[in-house]
């Protein structure tokens, strides 16, 4: 007897990741408590036993949060609700509204689309590094030690380095004096911001992120492009390992 082709069989049903789960519950919590911008969250290690999840559960969770808006992570100060989660929290109290739902299908959005800002920051960084070692002028240089020194006293003090983070790769591609390639990473500024969020939240991430930055930053000194644009493939390559897409949660 013939086999019936597949597309007679429905669709295999989505399951939620377990990290998903518990986003959408802390969403619904927050509704519930009805809390304003600027409350806390409880500790992550009293969460984790609330929800009966791993820590590393919770933390992915709070970390897809934090990347669609959410919450924030403030150093010294643990996690608290934005503006946007409470906007999402009344939406949630209309008739149609689910923020847990809402909140999921954002989180999904952004999983979707990393490997494709993954592919485009290797691209457009890898040549902007190597530009930078043909054109970085003495006051590009001096940027880009200070980006370094930003990071480097954040992660020294227990951040995360986010903006020195993001101050270093805006340096180096202001050094490469590109305008084009400029506009183009201006354009996805938003999306990589998401995928710096996700990186710096990995552990030990930082250190070996401003590790990588280093590597770059001395390649780009040594007018190297060769070797400006290998070291920023291999860091890209690095911080785009980030549980999201291995799954771990």
């Amino acid at each position: 007897m013939a086999s019936l082709p597949d597309r007679s069989f429905p669709q295999r049903v989505s399951r939620a990741r377990l990290y998903e789960q518990v986003a959408a519950q802390i969403t619904d919590w927050i509704a519930a408590q009805d809390l304003a911008a600027g409350d806390r969250l409880p500790a992550e290690r009293e969460l984790a036993t609330r929800l009966g999840v791993s820590r590393a559960t919770l933390s992915q969770a709070l970390v897809a949060l934090e990347v669609v808006g959410v919450v924030a992570v403030r150093h010294g100060d643990g996690t608290v609700v934005t503006e946007q989660g409470v906007r999402g929290a009344a939406a949630g109290r209309a008739p149609l509204g689910d923020p847990a739902d809402q909140i999921t299908e954002a989180i999904r959005a952004h999983a979707d689309r990393l490997p494709d800002v993954i592919d485009a920051r290797d691209a457009l960084e890898t040549k902007l590094a190597a530009l930078a070692a043909q054109r970085r002028t003495t006051d590009d240089l001096a940027a880009i030690d200070e980006a370094l020194a930003v990071m480097a006293a954040d992660v020294e003090a227990g951040g995360r380095g986010v903006e020195g983070d993001e101050r270093f790769h805006a340096s180096v591609t202001s050094a490469a004096h590109s305008p084009l390639l400029e506009q183009m990473m201006r354009t996805i500024s938003t999306l990589i911001a998401e995928t710096r969020l996700e990186s710096l939240s990995q552990p030990g991430r930082p250190r070996a992120s401003l590790a990588g930055h280093g590597a770059v930053a001395e390649a780009i000194r040594a007018g190297d492009p060769e070797a400006a644009a290998a070291a920023m493939h291999a860091h890209v390559g690095m911080v785009s390992d980030v549980a999201l897409l291995r799954g771990d949660t």
